[in-house]
């Protein structure tokens, strides 16, 4: 017999904004707790050193989780000059220290033009992609090294914000990618190819898919407003399940369609051939507003469930 989960069965998104010095399934955890639900998970992994937009899926929005791990993400970083660290971010050990003090903003700005548009990038040795099942930070930390295919990614656009010329000078950028990019990547690229080694000091992320950073929360916003209080004060931070799908078109089924559907059949309905083509997906609601799930049109007229939510009368 399955053991019943802990918690409420609350569904929703929760837009936090996460403190450096912290993992990413730390800062789950936490808001977990404080919103005492039942499932959660968190859409890709930010960096302990990183701040900035952490979307948490809960509950039935955890099914939805996929679409904002493939959305793109925007980032603001700071990258030191005129040093090599093991991990490419100023949490690594120092491997070697040069002047970087001949850089000017014309080489960085320069330099840049080369990770514009569809890029190879080779991930790092201290990430969490695996091989043979095995993460590969955890081999970099026993001193092993190995040898990692690149990968495409597009970075959509990189600015230079600011330079801080010196020994060990700065650059602040503003980076919108594609999912599967690293930054520290190209703060190491970006030293080699200035011939002077660089890494990650400061990483914000202020956008990941549709969510900007203006729209967060911190952990300790959310103590503060808890107190001694019940979860339930908190709720007002979530954003409705089909927020990681907002994107999709959407369409809402009369009772009986809706209930057909619920059950996991496709239904007939006339809005299939306004709304998209063979193989679109949509967003997929009851008459009454209620969100029943993600469907896939055909070329029948008709749309087909691909993931059903359950209704909270129903948990």
């Amino acid at each position: 017999m399955a053991r019943r989960r802990k918690g409420r069965p609350v569904s929703g998104v929760l837009l936090l904004n996460k403190s450096s010095g912290m993992t990413s399934n730390d800062a789950l955890q936490q808001a977990k707790r404080l919103f005492y639900v039942a499932k959660a998970g968190h859409t890709g992994s930010l960096d302990p050193l990183a701040t900035g937009v952490l979307p948490l899926c809960f509950g039935e929005a955890t099914k939805f989780s996929q679409f904002l791990l493939d959305a793109d993400k925007r980032y603001r970083t700071t990258y030191r000059l005129g040093a090599f660290t093991t991990t490419g971010d100023v949490d690594g050990e120092l491997l070697e220290q040069v002047s970087a003090a001949h850089i000017t903003r014309e080489q960085i700005l320069a330099a840049l033009e080369v990770f514009r548009g569809d890029i190879e990038q080779v991930p790092p040795m201290y990430s969490a992609l695996k091989h043979n099942g095995e993460p590969l930070y955890k081999l970099a930390r026993q001193g092993i090294e190995i040898d990692r295919p690149a990968r495409p990614v597009t970075i959509y656009s990189i600015e230079l914000l600011d330079f801080r010329a010196g020994e060990q000078a700065e650059v602040d950028l503003d980076i919108h990618c594609s999912k599967g990019t690293y930054i520290r990547s190209i703060a190491e690229d970006l030293g080699k190819a200035l011939g002077c080694g660089a890494h990650v000091a400061v990483l914000h992320r202020s956008e990941a898919g549709p969510f900007k950073e203006d729209a967060t929360v911190t952990l300790d916003e959310l103590r503060e407003e808890r107190g001694e209080g019940l979860a339930e004060v908190l709720d007002h931070h979530l954003l409705p399940t089909d927020s990681p799908v907002q994107a999709l078109p959407a369409m809402a089924l009369e009772d009986t369609s809706a209930y057909y559907f619920r059950l996991g059949n496709p239904v007939m309905d006339p809005q299939v051939y306004r709304i998209g083509d063979e193989g679109d997906m949509v967003r997929v609601f009851a008459e009454n507003g209620d969100f029943l799930g993600i469907g896939v049109l055909d070329d029948e007229g008709r749309v087909a469930p691909k993931r059903l939510v359950v209704q909270p009368a129903e948990q």
